[in-house]
């Protein structure tokens, strides 16, 4: 199979876009296809067999016209343009997960990630099926097995139709459990469960109810909350002022989607209508185009969200 280098012309902004900071974005691309990118000055040069430089080439045509229309370019828009070249040439695209690492299927994926790499505190908003809470976990988890936490925390509100924790059997892992399994199949399918268990037993990774997180200071530990919808304010408060020193939050919730007695007491909503724009403070917001469960359930949501706005009092 031919391995000739192959030069395709770009204008000076877009050699600079797809090179990225320190050639990151370049590299990116040579790892997702297998091929060599270097730039000879006007363009960029291709090397690597067929089907990997024409799967490049997508990917960077991509990138060019976003960057010579004036737009930034980002890590994220760099893997949403590899995922769509994967997708065009008709190859598998990578594993959405691998020792930690997570490939966006959206923008808003793309995003979300990448506010999480830069923000100690972000809040991911949206309905069932939109990767808030497994795309967090995935992040937590790799920073964790990267060592740059030293505890992935995962807490939600033990409000769930009525039923409160004390109504439960068994000891506290036992009564928090049932509430976790999505959590603990994100980390399963990202760790194995063997490490899992591994580090669970170490205390590296930890569950457990909002409540128990009061009094205490959460440093060096990437923390998240999730189904927080159904944190009272004063939860809220109280878990988002536990972040010490080198530590993350990630808020996850469906503000639609309130179990508490009294809706209205909900701590997610006013969180984010409080703190939005606030340094350090990001929030990604999903839609129903962004469910990637199956795609009856885009259907229902969208459903669910026509029948929300004709009730809604004019």
């Amino acid at each position: 199979m031919s391995r000739t280098p192959e030069f395709l012309p770009l204008s000076d902004d877009a050699v600079h876009a797809v090179s990225g900071p320190s050639g990151r974005h370049a590299a990116l691309i040579e790892d997702a296809f297998k091929v060599l990118i270097e730039t000879p000055g006007g363009g960029v040069t291709l090397t690597g067999d067929a089907r990997g430089r024409t799967s490049a080439k997508r990917a960077l045509q991509t990138l060019a016209a976003r960057a010579d229309a004036g737009e930034e370019v980002v890590e994220a828009d760099v893997r949403i343009a590899i995922g769509g070249a994967h997708e065009s040439s008709g190859q598998a695209s990578p594993r959405a997960v691998r020792k930690g690492n997570v490939s966006p299927k959206t923008k808003s994926q793309a995003q979300y990630l990448e506010r999480m790499a830069t923000h100690p505190l972000v809040f991911g908003l949206g309905p069932a099926g939109t990767g808030k809470t497994f795309l967090a976990v995935a992040h937590g988890a790799g920073m964790l097995m990267r060592g740059e936490v030293d505890r992935l925390i995962v807490t939600r509100p033990a409000v769930e139709a009525g039923e409160k924790l004390g109504f439960l059997p068994g000891d506290l892992n036992e009564k928090v459990d049932p509430y976790m399994a999505p959590v603990w199949e994100a980390l399963t399918d990202i760790m194995g469960a063997d490490q899992l268990r591994r580090r669970r037993e170490k205390l590296e990774i930890e569950v457990a109810p909002i409540a128990f997180m009061r009094g205490r200071t959460l440093a060096h530990a990437f923390v998240i909350v999730d189904e927080a919808q159904n944190c009272s304010r004063l939860q809220m408060k109280m878990v988002l002022t536990r972040i010490g020193e080198g530590a993350r939050m990630v808020v996850t919730g469906d503000p639609t989607q309130v179990d508490l007695l009294n809706p209205r007491d909900s701590g997610l909503a006013h969180a984010v209508s409080i703190l939005e724009g606030v340094e350090g403070v990001a929030v990604s917001r999903f839609t129903s185009s962004d469910v990637v469960r199956h795609p009856l359930v885009e259907r229902i949501v969208k459903a669910y969200d026509a029948d929300a706005a004709q009730s809604t009092p004019r």
